[in-house]
């Protein structure tokens, strides 16, 4: 409340992994494991399909018709991935390990697109429209982190009065989910009574960064390559969501638009949440502002960072 309440210009909310646990989400281990299993594709007299994902196969074999590569080059590299993920920190930091390896890049985005779009299907927002619903129970998610934050936004404000609000705020997430959205979307529709298109607007107000991509916009975002929140892509949709997966080193592309909106962000808020991050070193790079930018930016001389340490030791805090 007090980071919130003690920016009235701007605030910077930058959303780690750790966040979405609220929504139930998996994380870490729990997320490699998907990942591992998805790819663990193997056939049963060179025939049939009898484990792994069989969405992914297909797309790799649309994949082998457009490359140069072969089915089976693409299998090896999803095998290797399923063998190296228990040692590896995330399925992110393993695809920047072996950067410029295609085939694994390409078999790593198609399983991180598979696995969110699964678990955004298994989420406490997902929305069984065959029952009829066209709103989750918001009393279901009343005590999110994202319900608390909308609670202090809408706090004596008129619908009008929404779009300064929601302007001055940037979300930086990390996360491929599109949850935040989702939730804004439904939730604002409820409590103000407002049309979609309305609430679709309002949403849009908010500045949303995601600096790895994610599994793509969803259908109300007016895209040309939506998909809907926890939705079963198609093969052809699964080759194209993976192609918006960004990898680190495509992340921290100096030249990208969004690169430098981050930076700049991070650089000129006068508050700063770091909410469910886990400062990885190669996250905190990615939005570190560069020097000439931090100089001249004009930043705020008595600017708060606040940060939630859930699962961080002493040592990690202190650093």
């Amino acid at each position: 409340r007090e980071c919130f309440m003690a920016s009235t210009k701007s605030l910077t909310i930058v959303v780690g992994a750790g966040a979405s646990t609220d929504f139930n989400l998996p994380v870490g281990s729990e997320l490699k494991k998907k990942i591992s299993s998805l790819l663990d594709i193997r056939f049963e007299h060179g025939i049939r399909q009898k484990t792994g994902d069989y969405l992914i196969m297909e797309a790799i074999r649309l994949k082998a018709n457009n490359t140069s590569h072969g089915a089976n080059d693409y299998l090896h590299a999803g095998w290797q991935i399923r063998d190296a993920l228990p040692l590896a920190p995330s399925i992110d930091q393993y695809i920047n390990t072996q950067r410029g390896n295609e085939l694994i890049e390409t078999c790593g985005k198609l399983a991180i697109v598979r696995a969110i779009l699964d678990a955004e299907r298994n989420s406490a927002l997902h929305i069984d429209h065959r029952s009829g619903a066209e709103n989750f129970n918001i009393a279901n998610t009343a005590n999110t982190w994202i319900g608390c934050l909308l609670r202090m936004i809408v706090d004596g404000c008129v619908a009008e009065e929404l779009d300064d609000r929601f302007r001055s705020i940037t979300l930086i997430v990390f996360n491929y989910d599109r949850c935040i959205e989702h939730y804004l979307y439904h939730a604002l529709q409820i409590y103000y009574k407002v049309p979609k298109q309305r609430a679709a607007e309002l949403v849009s107000r908010i500045r949303v960064l995601h600096p790895y991509g994610s599994v793509g916009e969803l259908p109300w975002q007016n895209s040309s390559h939506h998909v809907g929140y926890g939705a079963e892509p198609n093969p052809h949709q699964l080759v194209e969501l993976a192609s918006q997966i960004k990898t680190f080193t495509e992340g921290t592309n100096p030249n990208d638009s969004d690169m430098v909106q981050i930076r700049a962000a991070l650089s000129m808020a006068p508050r700063v949440l770091f909410l469910g991050f886990a400062f990885h070193p190669l996250n905190l790079e990615l939005i570190r502002p560069h020097s000439e930018l931090f100089e001249h930016s004009g930043a705020p001389e008595n600017r708060r960072i606040f940060a939630t340490a859930i699962g961080l030791s002493k040592y990690d805090c202190d650093q």
